[in-house]
């Protein structure tokens, strides 16, 4: 989501009850991400969610999060995705390569698995950058993508996506204690 003059916030996203949400946040950069984490989680809980619909899950960093995003769609456990990085240039090409792999594959894992993922990541040429892009009230990137990505899950139920199934005990289909790579 998209607003064309920065000193005029978003509009409020539409109603996100009985809507599940996975949150993927890249540890890298905490301060930055933590931030990012809270304004998601105020948009989506100003909209309606139930905190129990929010599923908050931790990566390494950016880099991880399309990666992680793929695996929380296929689950079938949440109607959107928000992921949530920054990125912020240094004096190597390595921003460019982490920025262009994290958004390809972003956006790869929402068009293969059909399960909207919004793009929260900062890519910024300094820490003030992201500092301000991090801030509070509807002007925080998280709440931002957040805002897309209700707005997405709305539109795709609008469009006959079936919602998401509720979760069940195991996280992401590994059970506990079972051998790996064992017939029984």
């Amino acid at each position: 989501m998209r607003h064309q003059d920065s000193a005029t916030p978003p509009e409020a996203p539409p109603g996100a009850a009985g809507y599940r949400f996975a949150v993927i946040v890249s540890r890298f950069n905490p301060s930055i991400t933590e931030a990012l984490r809270e304004g998601a989680r105020a948009a989506l809980l100003d909209a309606g969610a139930a905190p129990a619909d929010i599923e908050e899950l931790h990566v390494p960093g950016a880099f991880e999060l399309p990666q992680a995003a793929r695996c929380a769609a296929e689950t079938g456990r949440f109607d959107a995705v928000i992921c949530l990085g920054c990125v912020i240039r240094g004096a190597t090409p390595h921003f460019e390569y982490i920025s262009s792999a994290v958004a390809h594959g972003i956006m790869e894992a929402a068009g293969e698995t059909g399960v909207p993922i919004a793009f929260g990541v900062l890519t910024t040429d300094s820490e003030a950058q992201a500092e301000e892009r991090a801030g509070g009230g509807r002007n925080n990137k998280g709440w931002e993508a957040a805002a897309a990505a209700i707005e997405m899950a709305v539109l795709f139920r609008k469009l006959g996506r079936a919602p998401a199934r509720a979760s069940s005990s195991r996280s992401f289909g590994f059970e506990p204690g079972a051998a790996r790579g064992h017939d029984s």
